[in-house]
């Protein structure tokens, strides 16, 4: 079996749910008593932020290109980074990466497409709401996204960076999600939410909604470990 290297601390919150989800996954699929080897690099992520928010897209991809080639001298033979924004240049890592990389976008895609989803609100950090790496994926199955109204994108963008990331998890905080959960349901038509954000899920645990929350950071989880132990195990 690989060694799985994720790129992580984007933020430290998610790396430590994406480990313990690992964990408890493999533990289910391979009841052994065995584990998987897993090397993780934590990484700076003002600086992925700072570049990010810059526009400097060349930068960010050099940056994460170095991160997984750090991950592949550690002996990493399959690799996934630990968040959605950064998927913003994955398309351009995974063309400078020695090794495969596993796509949270395409596994969620996949994921909505087995639920039967077509019309999905994307919740994250602005980048990744604005960005066209989730529209250009999940178009392709003609399944539809649409975004918060603007100040509620605000609201989340604002929350997702100066707290979730701390890890600082507020119960009005969570109340005004799922409430802009419940408008884009009633407005909008959404059949489902994307917890475009690897904190989303961990602020938002145990809540239930009248629309299924995709939590990206366990389909990125489940996805990974189908590559490490291929798709029957």
């Amino acid at each position: 079996m690989r060694t799985l290297g994720i790129v992580g601390r984007i933020a430290p919150e998610s790396t430590i749910e994406y480990y313990r989800l690992l964990m408890a996954s493999y533990r289910e699929r391979v009841p052994d008593g065995s584990a998987p080897s897993i090397v993780i690099d934590s990484i700076d992520l003002k600086k992925l932020l700072d570049l990010t928010a810059a526009g400097d897209l060349a930068g960010l991809t050099g940056y994460l290109v170095g991160e997984v080639r750090l991950l592949a001298r550690a002996g990493a033979g399959l690799a996934l980074l630990a968040a959605n924004t950064p998927h913003i240049v994955f398309d351009e890592v995974l063309r400078k990466s020695a090794i495969p990389l596993v796509s949270i976008v395409e596994a969620t895609c996949a994921a909505a497409k087995a639920l039967g989803l077509k019309r999905l609100a994307l919740f994250g950090t602005r980048f990744t709401m604005l960005g066209r790496f989730y529209p250009d994926v999940f178009s392709r199955e003609g399944i539809a996204l649409v975004l918060p109204a603007e100040k509620d994108l605000a609201f989340i963008h604002k929350k997702y960076v100066g707290e979730l990331v701390k890890g600082v998890y507020r119960p009005e905080t969570r109340e005004k999600l799922l409430a802009i959960v419940g408008r884009m349901r009633e407005d909008e038509g959404i059949d489902g939410v994307i917890l475009g954000g690897t904190e989303l899920p961990l602020i938002l645990k145990g809540e239930t909604s009248r629309v299924p929350l995709l939590d990206t950071t366990r389909i990125h989880v489940e996805a990974a470990l189908d590559e490490l132990l291929g798709k029957s195990a």
